[in-house]
């Protein structure tokens, strides 16, 4: 297989801006041939599961796949049979691995697992360049924006959880890897530290641009105010989490930046990039998406769907075909008024809380979430504030009680170290979604 340069695919990139809607799906559409002929030729379970499908038939009349057929099929899924199970365990054992490439050929990352087991997805040399391509030519909703960040020292950092093969930390430090001059112009820093670490690295490194979750980059918002942080970004970009117009407004007011999102995910990398009407304009060149309902059929346009089948036309290796992802969207097909004549969408993002202390301190969700998640033998868990500053876990695990001690020893310590003092007990009940909105919080703010 032929793999797609970095030049190449942003030329390709480039190309695509400049086509009409019609031309744009006609290449849309060889390039779906192009991965379902590869998949059916090379991976045995796309061969059996397409088995009696006309080549030639939509989209719509393939099978839906999910992490659960992933799983269970895993050594049949991907278009290299040299790749199996035990290789890329073995492989993801060793975290010094997190930006190398398994067998000198493929990223390998990890999702969250934000609704129980995590998906593992690799990456070869055209989906990393695709990635690269969007980003560069696509990412930033304002073309000022990317000048100013290059003319106020082009200086990058990235604050999420850096601590396994998550898209963001390991893309990072696989550039790193790659280009090793850019230590100067890129940083990681893991959102899980001390806010005091966090805030004299940033007072010293004094970035151009930050990546972050917005709960996280709310609390920072809150330093700056105070006077304890004294940063200027050029751009704030979030990720991770939904970006709400309140917090938006916030973080652009005291930092004095624009502040933008994007809609990305391991399985399709960016899938849609934000405009200036905060619309998501999907990257429709290179990924499909379909609205659907519960029982994967199609939703109306303007109507909220209960997940997504998402197609990576960039990834051949591990093929993405109309995979479930239980994000929730809207598709609209009314024209955007920023001119982009992509389709758009709008996405209910997670929708953890900010969790607040007796004393006033205040904690993101997205480290804690972090650090239960790896905690090993956790299948799923909620942290769920009370009154009097109780934290009560509520755990489906293979050990509930050797678990629920590895991770309230890692809690209180992540706690004590930013100046809480909170004790974790275990809670009798399963971790449940809300049976109102149907929206499942792995971090909930105080409840009486």
């Amino acid at each position: 297989m032929k793999q797609i340069g970095l030049l190449r695919a942003l030329a390709l990139t480039r190309k695509a801006n400049k086509m009409s809607n019609q031309e744009r799906i006609a290449l849309q559409q060889r390039r779906l041939k192009e991965l379902i002929a590869y998949a059916r030729k090379n991976s045995s379970y796309f061969s059996k599961l397409y088995k009696g499908i006309d080549k030639d038939c939509p989209l719509s009349e393939y099978p839906t796949t999910n992490k659960a057929d992933m799983a269970k099929h895993f050594d049949e899924w991907f278009t290299d049979r040299s790749i199996t199970r035990d290789i890329v365990d073995s492989f993801m054992s060793d975290l010094s691995n997190v930006g190398k490439k398994l067998n000198g050929k493929y990223l390998v990352y990890t999702t969250s697992g934000s609704t129980g087991t995590p998906c593992i997805v690799l990456y070869d040399d055209t989906t990393i360049n695709v990635s690269s391509a969007i980003g560069v030519l696509r990412s930033f909703a304002r073309k000022e924006d990317m000048r100013l960040f290059m003319q106020s020292g082009g200086k990058a950092l990235a604050l999420f959880a850096d601590n396994g093969f998550y898209l963001g930390s390991g893309s990072g430090k696989y550039q790193l890897r790659k280009m090793p001059w850019k230590k100067r112009k890129m940083k990681a820093l893991d959102v899980r530290k001390s806010n005091s670490e966090i805030i004299a690295l940033l007072n010293a490194y004094q970035p151009s641009m930050i990546g972050c979750y917005p709960s996280a980059m709310e609390i920072l918002a809150a330093k700056q105010e105070k006077g304890n942080l004294h940063i200027r970004p050029a751009m704030i970009m979030t990720g991770g989490e939904k970006l709400n117009d309140d917090v938006r407004e916030y973080l652009s007011k005291v930092f004095g930046c624009y502040v933008q999102t994007n809609y990305s995910c391991t399985k399709g990398g960016t899938v849609a990039c934000e405009c200036t009407e905060r619309h998501f304009h999907i990257n429709d060149d290179w990924i499909i998406v379909e609205a659907v309902d519960e029982n994967n059929q199609p939703v109306p346009f303007g109507t909220q769907s209960a997940k997504v089948l998402l197609t990576n036309l960039a990834n051949k290796i591990c093929p993405i075909i109309r995979f479930e992802i239980t994000d929730r969207i809207i598709l609209h097909k009314e024209p955007c008024a920023c001119g982009n004549s992509r389709p758009w969408l709008t996405l209910e993002g997670r929708t953890d809380d900010i969790l607040v202390f007796g004393n006033g301190i205040k904690f993101a969700p997205l480290p804690l979430y972090a650090i239960l998640k790896e905690v090993q033998g956790i299948e799923r868990f909620q942290l769920i504030q009370h009154v009097n500053d109780r934290l009560e876990l509520w755990l489906i695990a293979k050990n509930k009680q050797e678990q629920f001690a590895k991770a309230k020893q890692a809690i209180e310590a992540h706690l004590r170290q930013n100046g809480v003092d909170a004790k974790i007990y275990l809670s009798n009940s399963d971790p449940s979604a809300d049976p109102i909105s149907g929206k499942f919080k792995h971090v909930v703010a105080k409840k009486s």
